[in-house]
């Protein structure tokens, strides 16, 4: 992807600044994002929901996507992301959490094939930064001082205010996909009461919600559609290459190394599209039903983060030599 690098540096640059201005403030902007969560589904639910067509389908789409939101939501805030000192958890066992396919465990640092699926059991490296031995697609996070797993970024997202990896990205990224649905819904079908709340359409105002209150969240609603449809994209992009966000960094420098030196890159994580998928949402074979992707149940990884599923025919990446990996030292020292 051509922007890749632009991109992650603006990610880093928000995670710096994030941090800075919301670091101790965490659990106030949490208080916040509620707030307005909260309202945006009042507002919904007290003034679009009623005039919309064949409630008797409309009403118990929109409470799912509304449970989905706050559930996702809930869980991207409380899920730590995997640190490398932690060790591999096991599924719960309340109603929150859904039931797997197969009897299977999550995987561990085993080489065998299953669904088509290559595992084999990640190497190791010690960290620059804490010393500490870890698994590839491991990276230390500057802001919380620690190694975590299938590191993807530290989200300043007020509200967030955490790493996002191995135990968590799943549920940011259907946050996002929730957040995007519902902000879209609200922007689209709510252009109308947003006149009569302005006064240009009626005065009348027969609603519960303050007319400011929802004029505010309405514009909100249009801003975060906006905005966090262009981070959803991106990391769908993402999943769909088999990489986070710090590792499509990476190998836009590896693919460049091996370019000059006539060679190409292929990252080994790159399974296809329709396998990538399956293995970040776990609906492979081996994984969870597919209503888990629009009902809010807990579900693990289908790995603990030390193996990893790779193309066929690779144990590494093709066109990187040993020695060229980038340390996170190095991703500090490009800012």
């Amino acid at each position: 992807m051509i922007c890749t690098r632009t991109v992650f540096r603006c990610f880093k640059t928000l995670e710096r600044w994030g941090n800075r201005i919301t670091g101790a403030a965490g659990p106030y902007f949490i208080a916040l994002a509620v707030f307005l969560i909260g309202s945006g589904i009042l507002c919904f639910f007290d003034v679009i929901a009623p005039s919309l067509s064949f409630p008797i389908v409309t009403m118990p789409a929109c409470i799912l996507v509304a449970v989905n939101l706050v559930m996702h939501y809930f869980y991207v805030c409380t899920i730590r992301p995997g640190f490398l000192d932690e060790p591999p958890r096991e599924a719960g066992t309340s109603f929150l959490w859904a039931q797997k396919r197969t009897k299977k465990g999550m995987l561990t640092g085993v080489r065998w094939s299953s669904g088509g699926i290559r595992i084999t059991q990640a190497t190791s490296t010690r960290c620059s930064r804490c010393n500490k031995i870890r698994q590839e697609r491991a990276h230390h996070c500057r802001i919380c001082n620690k190694c975590v797993l299938k590191y993807d970024h530290h989200c300043p997202t007020p509200g967030i205010n955490q790493c996002v990896g191995l135990h968590n990205e799943r549920h940011f990224v259907l946050f996002m996909v929730y957040l995007v649905i519902s902000t879209f819904c609200f922007s689209a079908l709510g252009y109308r009461q947003l006149f009569e709340s302005l006064g240009v359409m009626s005065d009348d105002w027969h609603y519960n919600v303050p007319e400011v209150m929802y004029a505010m969240i309405y514009i909100l609603s249009v801003v975060l559609c906006l905005a966090v449809g262009v981070m959803l994209a991106y990391h769908l992009w993402g999943i769909s290459s088999g990489e986070t966000s710090v590792e499509a960094q990476d190998h836009e420098e590896y693919r460049r190394k091996a370019r000059d030196r006539g060679e190409s890159f292929i990252n080994s994580y790159n399974l296809g599209i329709w396998k990538n998928a399956q293995l970040f949402f776990n609906v492979w074979e081996n994984g969870y039903p597919l209503y888990t992707l629009i009902l809010p149940f807990r579900i693990n990884p289908y790995t603990d983060g030390r193996s990893w599923a790779r193309r066929e025919g690779y144990d590494r990446h093709h066109g990187l030599r040993q020695g060229e990996e980038l340390t996170d030292q190095e991703d500090d020292e490009d800012d």
